[in-house]
């Protein structure tokens, strides 16, 4: 059951429109692509987004404030309707990134508000 999901309001979420939920690795399974996938990295390198090169959807992140856990992007899973599944939804301030990581790991999702799921 999916329960919550973060939206980062960073450049790159906000224009790709990407809906993250973590998982632990031994949660995530790639059906199939891996060997096409591409990864992009910015600023401290240490994040690691994965992508289609073909398509440009963004399917999953390694990410820099959780580098053990991966995120997913939930518009890329088969058969999920977001709106149905009406999961809370976390806010978190990509804009200003060590502020929001911090507020984030203290569960005040980011930026400080909690949308009703």
């Amino acid at each position: 059951m999916l329960d919550s999901v973060t939206v980062c309001n960073c450049s790159i979420c906000t224009k790709k429109g990407i809906v993250h939920h973590r998982v632990p690795p031994e949660r995530f399974r790639l059906v199939s692509g891996a060997e096409r996938l591409a990864t992009y990295r910015f600023g401290t390198g240490l994040a690691r987004h994965h992508f289609c090169p073909e398509c440009g959807i963004h399917v999953f992140t390694r990410p820099r404030a959780a580098p053990e856990l991966y995120t997913i992007n939930v518009r890329c899973l088969d058969d999920f309707d977001l709106d149905a599944a009406a999961p809370e939804v976390r806010r978190f301030d990509g804009r200003h990134w060590e502020q929001g990581a911090a507020r984030f790991a203290d569960g005040d999702a980011g930026a400080g508000t909690r949308d009703g799921g």
